[in-house]
């Protein structure tokens, strides 16, 4: 008799964690069902990131308990900073709303640029697409052609730039501070379709951003050998530039080498990250970063992203939590020796 109340009991036991279990699932599922996840972009459409969400959007749903639909939303301003203030400071922290916003802000709040009305390591980060690959494309016009012919030019390379705070801005002001190229950065583009503009008319002699997007739009230039990459700024060489070498490569202090590593390769890992507001259930964030890691590998998406020629390698939010957490570790003189390079003299 002994043994039958045992068995009844287990059985009992087994039933009712089933029980449990469904019924915990099924949690999930309530929140999101019949509810809308919004997407606030802080660039135009058409530009990147908002080309990077729309495709991201049109298939998370398949990936959240709930099949929640999704809507995007155009925040621009101030290089995107309008889109990161309005997430911290007006979005409800409720899972509903995710920005997306350039990752160098996350460094600026760190160097004390105005205007920061957010404290980075608060966010809830849910990961980043895709990796950004930084190099500097000039001209043959201009007579740059590789790294060598740069350290010897014996007048300033002109670089095109479209704001503090951005790739084309500060990856070469650190570059000629860590490593000594001669270069001015031309401020004041509308982008880098206009600083293309400009190099190919010679206005300029060239820009350094990101190789996922220099191969895309400047691409018959590179065809036509209109267009040299002379150098790049990853922690490693890119597979489709196996002979550019990279900055760090070419750095000979132990200085140079943590400003590339913390003003160039961190804030390029992070550059397209999306987020939470500070508060979001904890619950919610994990449901959101899993469906994004999900969706980045889901054969439809990858399809979509292809023929768009959206590359994807992604970070997950954990990881672009400690690249966020780490800025705020800086060493004093560190801080102060990039506070120098990036931040605009008055």
């Amino acid at each position: 008799m002994g043994k039958k109340l045992w068995w009844l009991s287990a059985t009992a036991i087994v039933t009712l964690s089933v029980v449990l279990l469904a019924a915990s699932a099924a949690t999930a599922a309530p929140f999101y069902q019949g509810k809308t996840i919004r997407f606030i972009v802080g660039f135009a459409a058409g530009g990147g990131f908002d080309t990077y969400t729309r495709a991201i959007a049109r298939h998370i749903g398949r990936h959240i308990p709930g099949n929640p639909t999704t809507i995007v939303e155009n925040k621009v301003g101030a290089g995107s900073l309008i889109a990161a203030n309005f997430l911290y400071k007006a979005s409800k922290p409720d899972g509903l709303t995710v920005g997306n916003f350039i990752g160098g802000l996350m460094l600026a709040q760190v160097l004390g640029r105005p205007g920061m009305e957010f404290d980075g390591r608060k966010f809830e980060w849910i990961g980043v697409p895709v990796k950004d690959s930084p190099v500097c494309a000039l001209t043959t016009r201009s007579g740059i052609t590789s790294a060598d012919k740069w350290f010897a030019a014996k007048e300033l390379v002109k670089l095109g730039g479209t704001a503090p705070g951005s790739t084309t801005d500060d990856v070469p002001r650190i570059l000629k501070a860590a490593i000594g190229l001669p270069l001015r950065v031309i401020e004041g583009y509308g982008g880098t379709a206009k600083i293309r503009l400009a190099a190919d008319a010679g206005e300029i002699d060239g820009g350094c951003w990101a190789w996922e997007s220099i191969k895309v739009t400047w691409r018959k230039g590179l065809d036509t050998g209109d267009v040299v990459v002379v150098l790049q700024t990853t922690p490693e060489r890119h597979p489709d530039l196996p002979l550019v070498p990279t900055a760090i490569e070419l750095a000979k202090t132990e200085e140079a080498r943590q400003l590339l590593q913390v003003g160039v390769h961190g804030p390029a890992a992070i550059t397209r990250p999306y987020a939470l507001p500070p508060g979001t259930p904890k619950e919610r964030v994990q449901i959101l970063r899993k469906a994004f890691m999900d969706t980045l590998k889901d054969p439809e998406f990858l399809t979509e992203a292809k023929k768009a020629k959206l590359d994807i390698d992604p970070v997950t939010g954990e990881q672009v939590a400690k690249i966020v957490a780490s800025y705020h570790e800086m060493s004093p003189a560190l801080l102060a020796k990039l506070k120098e390079i990036l931040l605009p003299k008055k």
